[in-house]
């Protein structure tokens, strides 16, 4: 990891603190801490950090409050963590701008594998996703439109893959299932949850060597799609 990386964590308690500090420093990251919405605030704005660590459960102020300010003059990366699993409150994190969100508790590796999406949109933009996505025997090409697993061309009709290539775009991150029905049906199309449920029923059955325990595409209940990040 590039040491001159620089993470913010704005979270009161201590024990996540010591457990995030000895993970990321280890792994080349400067952290900087904040126990405080208020002292967040200043030290995104002194730092300019390239990721944000955000509980939501704060002393001063609630942690959705916070990302409504930080989103008002940042586009820092901003990865929500906290032990509210509700799905309302990942909904609303979402909505107000936040680019992930992992609930307590969770271990180094998924954690880290979320800064690593995080940094590359970051870097690349949410424009400029590569065209290419490989993972685990799974090959989209977005340019040619074509899809491979294990090497052999698989063939999803064209509503399959426009769902599938705006998850490739968003590879890592969750994707609310309002966006993925706006970006793939229009704003002018009738389309239930149901209905996207059925077409990400049918493209597991396509993309995943065993559908009912899914490698790639992910279900985050009452919320989203994940295509799993190619750097995972």
């Amino acid at each position: 990891m590039n040491t001159e990386k620089t993470l913010l964590v704005i979270e009161d308690e201590e024990a996540i603190l010591r457990f995030l500090r000895s993970s990321l420093e280890s792994s080349g990251w400067e952290v900087l801490e904040a126990k405080t919405g208020r002292l967040g605030l200043e030290l995104a704005a002194a730092r300019k950090p390239d990721v944000i660590l955000l509980d939501l459960g704060l002393p001063d102020q609630d942690g959705l409050e916070l990302l409504k300010a930080l989103r008002k003059w940042t586009s820092a990366p901003v990865i929500i963590i906290s032990a509210r699993g509700q799905e309302k409150d990942k909904i609303t994190a979402l909505d107000f701008g936040a680019d992930d969100y992992l609930t307590k508790p969770f271990g180094v590796a998924e954690l880290m594998a979320r800064l690593r999406v995080a940094l590359r949109h970051a870097e690349e933009g949410p424009e400029d996703a590569p065209p290419l996505y490989e993972r685990q025997g799974l090959k989209v090409d977005l340019v040619a439109q074509r899809v491979w697993l294990r090497k052999k061309e698989i063939h999803l009709s064209p509503m399959q893959f426009e769902l599938l290539a705006v998850l490739v775009r968003h590879s890592g991150r969750v994707v609310r299932q309002e966006e993925l029905m706006r970006q793939v049906w229009g704003e002018s199309r009738d389309v239930t949850p149901e209905a996207l449920r059925i077409f990400v029923y049918q493209i597991r059955h396509k993309i995943e060597p065993d559908p009912v325990r899914p490698r790639s595409l992910k279900t985050e209940p009452g919320v989203g799609y994940r295509l799993e990040s190619p750097d995972d």
